[in-house]
């Protein structure tokens, strides 16, 4: 009995020992001094290039106030999306921030961070339509949609007629021009819209009530460095650094 207590004590603190040992995904970004960030740097209003070439974008502003936090130098390494995630399994990069959703089917094989932003599928109309104020009123009426988005399926569900567009600002276009009654879309893009062109005679009139979430995606097992960029993500509502940031881009809180 005493020699298998013995045996099981000393598992059990190799066990811990290789646990310690396995997760210094936080203290390999502390002694590299940079926590390297993937992103696509094509995608406005979250991470693109400006006129000069500066990578710029909320979620870049995002990443650059986490490794900020972390008292380390932001690294972004562009990517096309559809190797974004591969390239965090080649461990090209510690993170990818570029509003990657949170699903059911990304949790088994990755972790997040806690959510940073969060947007819900809306009804977008011309300022004088007085007869759409809900999804169900869409039936019957003509949706302007990218035909195999999810809005165009959503549309599709709520018995819309779908008119095709190229998307999302051609969508706008066809309802302020009255060939379509509405289109069904993304409210970040909305506001980023509406940052752009303020005096278009669009508006909101019904939201979805389960907002799609997006958190920093990093490799399985990092509880460190998930646990330190949670840390900074709640540092950074507290002391109003993303609220500055949401407002720039989006003109109000686009946590929730």
């Amino acid at each position: 009995m005493k020699k298998t207590t013995l045996l099981l004590s000393a598992l059990l603190s190799l066990g811990v020992a290789h646990s310690a040992l396995a997760d210094d995904s936080l203290a390999k970004v502390r002694s590299a001094g940079e926590l390297t960030i993937g992103t696509e740097g094509t995608y406005a209003p979250f991470t693109f290039h400006t006129i000069s070439g500066d990578l710029t974008g909320f979620d870049v502003e995002i990443g650059r106030a986490i490794a900020q936090k972390l008292h380390v130098k932001p690294v972004f390494v562009e990517s096309k999306w559809d190797g974004l995630i591969a390239g965090l399994d080649a461990k090209r990069y510690d993170v990818v921030i570029n509003e990657v959703g949170i699903t059911p089917a990304r949790e088994k094989k990755y972790d997040f961070s806690q959510p940073y932003i969060a947007s819900k599928a809306v009804v977008i109309v011309k300022n004088s339509n007085d007869s759409i104020h809900s999804f169900a009123d869409l039936k019957g009426k003509n949706a302007a949609q990218s035909l195999t988005s999810n809005y165009a399926q959503l549309a599709r569900n709520a018995g819309a007629n779908l008119v095709s567009t190229d998307g999302f600002n051609q969508s706008i276009d066809l309802v302020v021009q009255g060939r379509a009654d509405a289109t069904l879309n993304d409210k970040l893009s909305f506001l980023d819209f509406k940052k752009h062109r303020p005096d278009a005679p669009v508006k909101i009139v019904a939201s979805e009530d389960n907002a799609s979430a997006s958190g920093v995606l990093m490799r399985k097992g990092e509880s460190s460095l998930q646990g330190a960029i949670n840390n900074a993500l709640a540092d950074m509502k507290k002391d109003g650094t993303y609220q500055k940031i949401s407002e720039k881009y989006f003109g109000e809180d686009v946590s929730h």
